[in-house]
């Protein structure tokens, strides 16, 4: 569905609830359970939009120090693929110990996208590895290779052998702000409440 029919769609949904409000129906319940009909038809005409069947085109390079089949997802609904480290020799890190562990891998993201670096779960519950800077954000014009920060939050050393999982990257759509300086913000109920304020 591209931006014409989703319009088309808009108007008609629109042109449907006006014409709902002007029947005037005494039932509110059947108003209601009408007004949601309305948006369960909207939600279904737009979902193909919102959600593309396709996947994103992402290039790929090998850089000298890879080995070892291209990242994959690992199920059919999998959001992330796995990352595995590329080393000359097994990195140990000692709990509170951090090191970034290249991928040996780069990427060619399309505009409007990012890549996200993420822990992986297996090793965070087994192992106690997260990412120092979780989500790690790759942007689309970065070129250079995929290095991950990894950090021992356990209270064991770890050994990180080359060909191990470990991250994962999920490709996500990016929407840039245009900020527009005011004088005046608009007042909320919250107000200026910070870090804990509206409970612990």
């Amino acid at each position: 569905m591209d931006k014409n029919q989703i319009k088309e769609t808009l108007k008609l949904f629109a042109k449907q609830a006006e014409s709902l409000v002007e029947q005037k129906l005494g039932d509110r319940s059947q108003i209601e359970n009408q007004f949601k009909g309305l948006v369960r038809n909207l939600e279904q005409s737009v979902q193909g939009f919102l959600q593309p069947q396709r996947p994103i085109e992402v290039k790929v390079k090998k850089l000298l120090h890879f080995q070892g089949d291209l990242p994959a997802y690992e199920t059919s609904l999998a959001s992330g693929f796995d990352v595995r480290a590329q080393l000359s020799e097994p990195i140990t890190l000692k709990p509170g110990e951090r090191s970034l562990v290249p991928t040996g891998l780069s990427f060619e993201i399309p505009p409007g996208f990012e890549i996200q670096a993420r822990p992986r779960s297996g090793l965070a519950i087994k192992k106690g590895l997260g990412l120092v800077n979780s989500p790690g954000t790759i942007d689309a014009d970065y070129r250079g290779e995929v290095k991950i920060i990894l950090i021992n939050l356990g209270q064991e050393a770890v050994t990180i052998e080359s060909g191990e999982r470990i991250a994962q990257l999920v490709l996500c759509p990016v929407i840039q702000a245009k900020l527009v300086l005011s004088e005046e913000l608009s007042d909320t109920h919250r107000g200026s409440g910070g870090f804990g304020s509206t409970g612990v």
